[in-house]
């Protein structure tokens, strides 16, 4: 069985952001060498989330695909956006202190308690069969790497991990 590891980095702003990785995904099977097996897309980061969707062809002002945008307001039903201190019990004080003294972040980068609820409600990654060097994702199948913080934006990783 052989392994591959590649990834590499997109940039979020201070609103969710989606970005489609499925070229990037097949582009990666093909450099891999490896025609059967599986491919997992992973984040690291906790506010953040990897998804498989299918593409809507409208997009809102912002550029965001409806479907995309129906997903983010149904999530804030179940998870409103933080947008105060003391909505929800995370951060605490302890976290605030320890986030400014050993990260040396702004307090109000702890205001992301939503983006981490909803990234645990959908999952940090996916895992695609390959079957003879493509990605079995269905027709209208794409894969989606998602970014929920919306204190500041970030340059995140994408991983992804093909055996086979």
């Amino acid at each position: 069985m052989s392994c591959y590891h590649d990834h590499f980095q997109i940039q979020s702003d201070r609103r969710p952001t989606f970005h489609d990785v499925t070229e990037k995904a097949s582009e990666t099977v093909r450099t891999s060498g490896i025609s059967n097996g599986l491919l997992t897309v992973f984040s690291q980061h906790t506010t953040c989330s990897v998804f498989i969707q299918e593409q809507s062809d409208d997009v809102n002002y912002w550029g965001t695909q409806f479907v995309l945008q129906d997903m983010v307001d149904g999530l804030s039903k179940i998870f409103p956006t933080c947008s105060t201190e003391g909505q929800y019990l995370h951060p605490g004080p302890l976290h605030i202190k320890i986030a400014g003294e050993e990260r040396s972040e702004e307090a109000f980068w702890s205001l992301n308690t939503d983006a981490h609820l909803r990234s645990v409600l959908l999952g940090r990654s996916v895992c695609v069969p390959v079957i003879d060097g493509v990605l079995q994702l269905g027709e209208f199948g794409r894969i989606y790497f998602a970014d929920f913080d919306q204190v500041r934006s970030r340059e995140r990783t994408v991983r992804f991990t093909i055996t086979g």
